[in-house]
């Protein structure tokens, strides 16, 4: 199924989607601190979204063999590259890095973005790593403009993943977004080769196309293992990840990012 192409009047409504999840971001960001349970934070994301009349995307999301999610964000802590499953048991601690991600519906359409975070000082290899992160994600927004195709948006992040030392999570992709949490295109990390068993269709990108777009990172290997409560992803190393995800719109000119406050 091709892209779900958003009109302009869709696009308002995403972004005030979007805005819903900037908000929430910014509560969580506040309030992470070492002692905090990541169950806290998905309390506090909650609140924010249900104030904002959106309701949480995560919440009971069970697609094929998985559990429902049981909660409002996914909370992944240091070598969990996402997923991580928020719980009153599992409070942070000084030095660890943390991914918050945060969906959410409003009016019928979706906002998702993540980041991550550092519980209060970190090493100087965390601080790189989240960094590096940040700039893959920024390299791929600046690709996600008219006369680029998918395979650019990945072949960005790759790029400047590996310039600066990283490995990409390969089985995890960005996705389409709009009535639906993932809808076509998808946007990996990185781009296959002809006879890679990974084969992502290359859309040309087009005006009213909307995605999200979020590199994952990791210092070390990048093989990853799901554990055993049916959603957390670590890396099988214990290398440290990070996580960093904006959905944006193309536009005539730059692209529009809609998940800024």
């Amino acid at each position: 199924m091709a892209p779900v192409l958003k009109t302009a009047e869709e696009l308002q409504i995403m972004r005030e989607a979007g805005r819903i999840v900037a908000l929430a971001h910014e509560e969580v960001r506040r309030a992470i601190k070492p002692g905090i349970t990541t169950k806290a934070l998905d309390e506090i994301a909650t609140t924010i979204l249900r104030d904002h009349q959106a309701e949480p995307a995560f919440l009971g999301y069970a697609p094929g063999q998985h559990p429902p999610f049981p909660a409002t964000i996914t909370a992944s802590i240091n070598r969990e590259l996402v997923h991580g499953i928020p719980s009153t048991a599992r409070f942070l601690q000084e030095g660890d890095i943390i991914g918050i991600d945060v969906a959410c519906f409003y009016q019928g359409y979706v906002g998702d973005a993540a980041f991550t975070h550092p519980v209060g000082e970190i090493s100087r290899s965390a601080k790189r790593l989240l960094t590096a992160t940040a700039a893959a994600l920024e390299a791929a927004i600046d690709a996600s403009v008219l006369g680029n195709r998918i395979s650019d948006v990945a072949k960005a992040t790759a790029k400047c993943a590996g310039r600066l030392g990283y490995s990409v999570a390969r089985e995890y992709t960005g996705h389409g977004v709009g009535r639906d949490m993932h809808e076509e295109p998808q946007v990996p990390n990185w781009w296959h080769s002809k006879n890679s068993r990974y084969q992502w269709q290359d859309y040309e990108l087009q005006e009213g196309m909307t995605y999200a777009i979020e590199p994952m990172l990791i210092a070390g290997r990048p093989d990853l293992v799901e554990l055993d409560d049916g959603w957390t992803v670590v890396t099988k190393d214990g290398s440290l990840t990070a996580h960093f995800e904006h959905t944006v719109a193309i536009t005539a000119g730059k692209p529009l990012i809609l998940t800024l406050p």
